[in-house]
């Protein structure tokens, strides 16, 4: 499928923006354009503006802009060909077809929808009739009122093999059963697939019906699975769907998380008390997929699972799925859920607070797996402790990204290490550890003679300001070197012009630890960035405390640029082949970068702030 650059113009000129915004969003007009309050972040005053003739948005509180591909991408979370294709049908343009079997596909696809749709108000009849009594009653025990049920479209399949085939008459049979409502045996005529359940449609991101998921409703019948979800069909893959994502993708972008439950009732149920931004995978461990879904509304979702031994294994899995797909910035939050409790017996028994006491500080991937490893089994003696470090180095093997798996193999060898070799009794540490005399941190240590001339950089060596400010920071601070050796090491290997440096730092902690030089007041010799550049590390004296804080924090984005300067590139490289993925990638990675700029921005112009305060 080739979309050009004009057929793409020539889709945004037979659109008028406003019209595409103003169906989920209200606008008022101002002037020769239109605003409102911002759906990207919470405000009380309109700072977003859609103008017609420039054909963008813009928010100017947040940041948020865009055409009306990136509105239907950002806002409601739909692919980026799937925004292409509602757009065109808005404009009545044709996406592009140039292979036949490609448009003979569509075109089937199209029949699937109609009668999907079809069954769909077929089921939610039924429901309100007569012979859905059985299952009213039973929303009406779980607590569902009218709007909820018809929100989320509710149905009942009644009992019988051929109910659906009558009423969906219109159809062929060959329809039926390739959109999975019937099923087709060699030996007897087809039959429904669904028969006595209570019905909930499966929707795509764009809000069609792709799929059904039935719950039974006689629990007599223990040969039946309690719930039973459409079969594989050219709409519908289970493991790249996930329930309720055309819903919950507008709620999400705007609440800045998305969370992931079990099952169809949880999402309901937490629906019902206000909760919107909730996703459940179909019945079956998270995909690889799903996880990229995910990934599109918030850079870390929120896994809740239920609080049993499945729950705990399924956000196992869940884990060990997205530790090779870990990127600069994306990873995966867990909530644990109260023993024997799922969300909706949480909200139920102890009120929406309960639960979002519980998802406004969620568990890292990194906790999740480093206190599964530890409880996994007895650590009595050295070979069992021994166990524990081998199993958290396989799951760094796992990673794919250099700098994460070296970042999550020092975190979870230090934790290791403090575990499995608790402290001695207190002992005089040497100075360059950064121990402790008197109850009182030590001032940041000089260097000592000749160890500024080896640090100094020279010539273009560390063009980089932020590489500079590092390198320059952690000369003064001579003690913080060990904590960031493995991440200096990985510097070294991603940035060559870094190597030399690097080695300079572990020489210079090398001799302080072995106490060879005495330290002198010898710090102004290094090289430092540009005097704009304020950072609190690199002041003579001040609160080393804040010092340590801002070197670790400037640390760590070091470490993360070439990482995300790569993803960009790898992704814009990819667009040909894969636009839809490459586009939401591309967005992503952006946006990550202006929130790195930002991060060392801030740092710097924190520090000038108080500088100026401090002449004042």
């Amino acid at each position: 499928m080739a979309l050009t650059p004009e057929w793409l113009d020539e889709l945004r000129a037979r659109i008028t923006l406003s019209g595409v915004i103003g169906r989920t969003l209200k606008l008022r007009r101002a002037g020769r354009e239109w605003s409102a309050c911002c759906p990207f972040h919470n405000e009380k005053t309109p700072s977003f503006t859609v103008s017609d003739e420039k054909g963008f948005y813009h928010c100017f509180g947040c940041g948020a802009h865009g055409d009306a591909i990136r509105w239907l991408t950002d806002q409601r979370g739909l692919a980026f060909m799937d925004a292409v294709q509602e757009l065109a049908a808005q404009a009545g343009l044709e996406v592009p077809r140039p292979d036949p079997r490609e448009a003979k596909r569509a075109e089937q696809q199209a029949g699937l929808h109609d009668v999907l749709a079809a069954a769909q108000e077929w089921f939610a009849g039924t429901l309100r009739g007569t012979e859905g009594a059985k299952a009213r009653a039973y929303l009406q025990q779980r607590g569902l009122d009218a709007h909820t049920i018809e929100r989320f479209g509710f149905g009942y399949a009644p009992d019988g093999r051929g109910a659906l085939a009558r009423a969906l008459a219109p159809f062929d049979e060959v329809l039926l059963v390739e959109a999975g409502l019937r099923i087709a045996a060699e030996d007897r005529d087809p039959y429904d697939r669904f028969r006595d359940r209570l019905m909930l449609p499966i929707h795509d991101p764009r809000g069609r019906v792709i799929g059904f998921g039935g719950r039974i409703l006689d629990h007599t019948r223990s040969d039946a699975p309690k719930y039973l979800n459409s079969p594989e069909t050219p709409l519908f893959d289970k493991g790249r769907t996930l329930y309720n994502l055309h819903r919950a993708a507008a709620p999400a972008r705007k609440a800045g998380r998305i969370v992931v439950v079990e099952g169809y009732m949880d999402v309901i149920a937490l629906a019902a008390a206000g909760i919107e931004e909730v996703v459940a995978p179909m019945g079956t461990a998270l995909t690889e997929r799903q996880i990229e879904l995910l990934w599109r509304q918030c850079d870390k979702p929120i896994l809740c699972f239920d609080g049993d031994a499945a729950g705990r294994r399924a956000a196992l899995r869940a884990a060990e799925r997205v530790l090779p797909m870990l990127r600069p910035g994306c990873s995966l939050q867990f909530v644990a859920l109260p023993a024997g409790m799922d969300p909706d017996d949480l909200v139920r028994s102890n009120g929406r607070g309960a639960l979002d006491r519980l998802l406004g500080a969620p568990g890292s991937l990194l906790d999740l797996v480093w206190d599964h490893e530890r409880e996994a089994a007895p650590l009595a003696g050295p070979e069992d402790k021994a166990g524990l470090k081998a199993r958290l180095l396989a799951h760094v093997e796992a990673i794919a990204d250099r700098d994460i798996a070296a970042l999550y193999r020092r975190e979870w060898l230090e934790r290791f290490s403090a575990f499995a070799f608790p402290p001695r009794p207190a002992r005089e540490r040497s100075e360059w550890r950064g121990g402790s005399q008197g109850g009182r941190r030590p001032a940041p240590l000089a260097l000592a003679p000749g160890s500024a001339e080896r640090l100094a950089p020279g010539g273009s060596v560390v063009r980089d300001a932020l590489g500079q400010a590092v390198m320059a920071g952690l000369a003064r601070h001579p003690g913080e070197i060990a904590r960031h050796a493995e991440a200096l090491l990985g510097l070294a290997a991603a940035s060559p012009a870094l190597a030399a440096e690097v080695d300079r730092l572990l020489q210079l902690a090398e001799t302080l630890e072995a106490g060879r030089e005495a330290p002198i007041s010898n710090a102004n010799a290094v090289q430092l960035p540009p005097d704009a550049m304020r950072l609190s590390f690199l002041d003579d004296g001040g609160d080393t405390d804040e010092a340590r804080a801002d070197l670790a924090e400037a640390m760590a984005l070091l470490v993360e640029k070439p990482a995300l300067d790569a993803a960009i590139a790898a992704a814009t490289a990819r667009f040909d082949s894969d636009p839809e993925g490459a586009f939401a990638d591309q967005q992503r990675l952006r946006e990550r970068k202006l929130e790195f700029e930002s991060r060392f921005g801030h740092m710097a112009r924190k520090r000038a702030a108080e500088a100026a305060g401090e002449q004042n």
